[in-house]
């Protein structure tokens, strides 16, 4: 990290509490998660300049889980809010990433309490990584941590929601096999800047656009009861079954080319995020740890853009 970089966070993280030790120093390890981040590497092939391996694997373990590492991520997105530094035209997307054989295969085991980790702030584990931990579909097993099966084997999907600078503002996981409309509200629900000042977090941007794959009733429902402005392209057959309903079938929805275009902000977005090697390629077998992995790649593009 440099000097700027860990100014910028030094404020935010949690010091010990507990009288028989303290904080190995966070820059140390941080900078060790960074290094994993960035080369995929075993935590076990950790270098020696980072410390003892455990200790930088296990401080972000328990930074995934009690939400540390979405706190620091939503106190750099306020920031840069307060500054106007935000283009809250807002991309969604959704990306594949191939889980590792390794990280299958996870006993069926809570996640750590919130109030173990020493002098970090207590939040609930659904808040790691800026998404609800996935549930199991139908049994438990690999679903429950966020690893589904389709065509390309064992994977995982991160949705996105970015803004229009190309940083992502939201983030959720779920199992490689759920579809993106269905993930839409979820992921949407996720954007929460919160005020330096006094005031409610924003929700609200001021335009939404996705794909053809979000075009559904339901969504476009959602953004109009919010009263956000979208671009959606329609569906061919949605399209078909409107025109031969003829009146009965309303008016097709409005469509911005000039606007749509700006859409490629969510997949420079992408592009970013999987510049890290460990969000690439799944290597975490807990489906509390990934969101965190995600979440840290999501601090450094936020610190370093």
């Amino acid at each position: 990290m440099t000097d700027d970089e860990w100014a910028a966070l030094e404020p935010l993280l949690p010091v010990s509490n507990n009288r028989c030790g303290r904080w190995r120093d966070h820059r140390q390890v941080i900078n060790g998660i960074i290094h994993r981040l960035g080369t995929g590497v075993q935590w076990r092939e950790l270098p020696e300049r980072f410390g003892p391996w455990k200790t930088v694997h296990k401080r972000h373990a328990l930074w995934s889980a009690d939400g540390t590492w979405t706190m620091l991520l939503r106190h750099v997105q306020a920031a840069a809010d307060a500054e106007g530094d935000i283009d809250w035209n807002i991309n969604v997307d959704s990306t594949v990433t191939r889980a590792h054989q390794h990280a299958a295969g996870a006993p069926k085991a809570p996640p750590p309490s919130p109030g173990f980790s020493k002098g970090a702030p207590r939040r609930s584990v659904q808040q790691a990584g800026g998404g609800e931990p996935a549930r199991p579909a139908g049994g438990g097993g690999e679903a429950g941590e966020g690893i589904g099966r389709s065509r390309g084997g064992l994977t995982t999907k991160i949705h996105v929601a970015t803004e229009g600078r190309c940083r992502p503002l939201g983030l959720l996981i779920t199992p490689g096999q759920r579809a993106d409309c269905t993930q839409f509200e979820p992921v949407m629900d996720q954007v929460r800047v919160p005020r330096m000042g006094l005031g409610r977090p924003r929700r609200t941007p001021d335009s939404v656009s996705a794909d053809k794959a979000y075009s559904n009733r339901t969504i476009r429902g959602y953004l109009r009861k919010r009263g956000i402005r979208h671009v959606i392209p329609e569906k061919k057959d949605h399209k078909a079954a409107r025109l031969r309903r003829g009146s009965r079938g309303g008016r097709p929805p409005g469509f911005d080319k000039a606007r749509y275009k700006d859409r490629n902000t969510v997949e420079w977005a992408i592009g970013k995020l999987k510049q890290f090697r460990a969000v690439a390629t799944r290597y975490d077998k807990r489906g509390y740890v990934y969101p965190g992995t995600v979440t840290a790649a999501a601090l450094l593009i936020w610190l370093r853009s």
